[in-house]
């Protein structure tokens, strides 16, 4: 059975972390919360004229980039009395979809996209578009809570005109809870640091640099203390970062990431290494 005893794991993600916990203190280890991302949902009432702009002119693609932020826009346009008519918007549209959470969202409201990256990677994404014309079309372009100048000035130079649209907007951590996070990552007071989204891993490693312990930390991942990754966008991540160890599940759900994790130190375990 496979099990997590003795490991202290700890979870950067805001998101599920209660229930992320859980299923670690279910394997026997011990869970420790430190939070490396925030996520702001913007009033629905900053959202209605740009929703009612796109409304009234049209759009001829709509690249959405994630499930939280297409099931945000969906929300907010009901809230502002524009639901029906964004729905509409979208069915008339021809739409990309960025991972498989987006294309759940999608079909939730009805919908289904004429192009998914499956890798569920901004890359991906461009790969799967590369075959379509641009020139001249209107695209309304989802972002996911950060600036994506390489998506959108990719699309640019095919001539499209872009419309940036943002349901949310990740928030940088407190910088007390990096600098914890950071000392037990050094110190050896964590064994494990799973992260859930592209966005924990460069807000962590940045104020890794920022504190002059880049180096330090990566060390350390390298040695004692194991990367998580829930899927390929992370684990790109993390790699760009420096880290060259990461543990990732075949399937990229959280459960099955704290699951990877548990089999992981069976294998090492096993062997009688560490790796």
């Amino acid at each position: 059975m496979l099990s997590l005893k003795g490991k202290r794991v700890a979870l950067t993600g805001p998101r599920r972390a209660a229930e992320l916990a859980r299923i670690v203190e279910k394997l026997g280890g011990t869970p420790l919360v430190r939070p490396t991302q925030g996520t702001a949902f913007l009033d629905p009432a900053r959202l209605e004229p740009l929703l009612a702009r796109l409304v009234r002119e049209g759009v001829d693609w709509v690249l959405l980039t994630t499930g939280m932020g297409t099931e945000a826009l969906a929300r907010a346009a009901a809230a502002v009395g524009l639901g029906e008519a964004f729905l509409d918007l979208l069915a008339r549209a021809r739409l990309a979809a960025r991972g498989y959470k987006t294309v759940k969202a999608l079909k939730a409201l009805g919908l289904w996209p004429a192009v998914v990256a499956a890798d569920g990677t901004t890359a991906g994404l461009r790969r799967a578009l590369a075959a379509q014309a641009f020139e001249g079309r209107r695209v309304a372009l989802q972002l996911f809570g950060v600036p994506a100048p390489g998506l959108a000035g990719w699309l640019v130079a095919r001539g499209a005109r872009v419309v940036e649209v943002w349901p949310y907007r990740h928030l940088p951590p407190d910088p007390a809870v990096v600098e914890t996070l950071a000392r037990e990552v050094l110190e050896g007071a964590v064994d494990a640091v799973a992260f859930t989204s592209a966005v924990q891993v460069h807000h962590f490693f940045e104020g890794v640099r920022a504190l002059g312990r880049l180096g330090p930390v990566l060390e350390a991942f390298s040695g004692p203390v194991v990367a998580v990754s829930v899927g390929r966008v992370t684990r790109e991540a993390l790699t760009e970062a420096g880290v060259t160890r990461v543990v990732m599940p075949e399937e990229e759900r959280m459960g099955a990431m704290i699951m990877a994790l548990a089999r992981y130190y069976e294998e090492v375990h096993a062997c009688g290494t560490s790796r």
